[in-house]
């Protein structure tokens, strides 16, 4: 019976990767691939070993060549599961019921000496409706950086893609809302508004109020430093609830600038909002002319009292950002810059963030 027992000392691999772009997806492909072994040592035992062990020393060198040509042969399959891997990833991931990212690769990855930039169309649409735009992908070729902050991953966002995220809910209808219960409901009363607007108190005495306010066309979005800022145009009809009948009794225009600071908390994208100014005019009246100057001082202390804080209230609930092929975001840092969001953060497994 004979033992053997092998050693390898020394073994230098040198391998050269091509990562390209190809037709959205990345191709990964080996170009060059070597393997050196310095020294190898194999020793026999047992019985006559001795007579062997000179056989063994005289085939060291095709030994030596296998055992490189093994190694290389393991890594390049290793690289094209890899590759093949990459090949799957998916066009586009769903962020909501009505709309998707589009995630297909823009221009080749650029490799330095700490870290690697890919750059994805990053655009939503409607489910299903992937739209490439090229003058998105134009945008994103200028050169920006941030490397202020140590994280294992920078995800530079364009306010285009916000953009992209506005046209798809206003275009689905779902920039609408009906506000019927605020901390004050004392002020979906007619009897608060009978000094301010007299015909509505005397036409619905006592009657309880809504507020249909729906966005009449597309938000304008710019990213400034450490803010985001919207001006949104509003239509906002004043509802009367008069013995079950829901009517319509005056429609204003509205033209809301306001201010959005973003941060993130564990896996979770959270928001508030500041009011900067507003415009306002009547649209048309069923309760006859009104006093517009007072209409808007009301208006304007209920934004900022009643509306606002129902909407920042949304915004604490927050967005739970969709998980990646199984990681998420950790320890996220998010900064506003010049047309960027930049979000700086570490990975780890979406096992680590379930919610009881």
């Amino acid at each position: 019976m004979y033992f053997a027992t092998s050693k390898v000392e020394d073994m230098d691999i040198g391998l050269t990767l091509s990562l390209k772009n190809l037709q959205g997806s990345l191709m990964l492909s080996v170009q060059d691939c070597g393997c050196n072994v310095k020294d190898i040592s194999i020793k026999l035992d047992g019985g006559a070993s001795l007579v062997y062990q000179g056989l063994v020393d005289a085939f060291e060198g095709k030994i030596v060549s296998a055992v490189e040509n093994a190694v290389s042969k393991k890594i390049k399959g290793g690289i094209v599961k890899l590759d093949s891997v990459l090949q799957s990833l998916p066009k586009e991931v769903p962020i909501t019921n009505i709309a998707s990212m589009n995630i297909t690769f823009v221009d080749d990855p650029k490799l330095s000496e700490s870290s690697l930039d890919v750059e994805i169309d990053g655009l939503l649409s409607a489910k299903d409706k992937i739209i490439v735009s090229n003058h998105y992908h134009k945008t994103l070729q200028a050169s920006f950086s941030y490397r202020e902050v140590d994280k294992m991953a920078r995800i530079s966002l364009h306010e285009d893609v916000l953009k992209s995220a506005s046209a798809v809910y206003f275009k689905a209808k779902k920039m609408h809302w009906i506000v019927d219960n605020i901390s004050d409901q004392s002020l979906l009363n007619t009897a608060s508004w009978r000094f301010i607007i007299p015909q509505l108190y005397k036409m619905y005495p006592n009657d309880e109020i809504n507020l249909n306010i729906s966005v009449s066309s597309l938000p304008t979005i710019k990213i400034e430093k450490q803010q985001i800022d919207v001006t949104i145009p509003l239509d906002v009809v004043i509802d009367v609830l008069d013995a079950g009948e829901v009517i319509p009794v005056a429609g204003f225009s509205m033209v809301i600038s306001a201010s959005i600071s973003a941060e993130i908390s564990g896996n979770t994208l959270f928001g508030r909002v500041k009011l900067n100014q507003f415009s306002m005019s009547l649209k048309w009246s069923k309760i006859g002319d009104l006093h517009m100057r007072l209409v808007q001082s009301v208006i304007s202390t209920m934004l900022k009292t009643v509306i606002l804080p129902y909407v920042n209230v949304q915004l604490r609930k927050g967005h739970l950002l969709p998980a990646f092929h199984g990681y998420k975001l950790q320890d996220t840092q998010i900064v506003c810059v010049d047309s960027w969001i930049i979000i700086s953060s570490d990975l780890a497994s979406a096992k680590r963030f379930r919610i009881a």
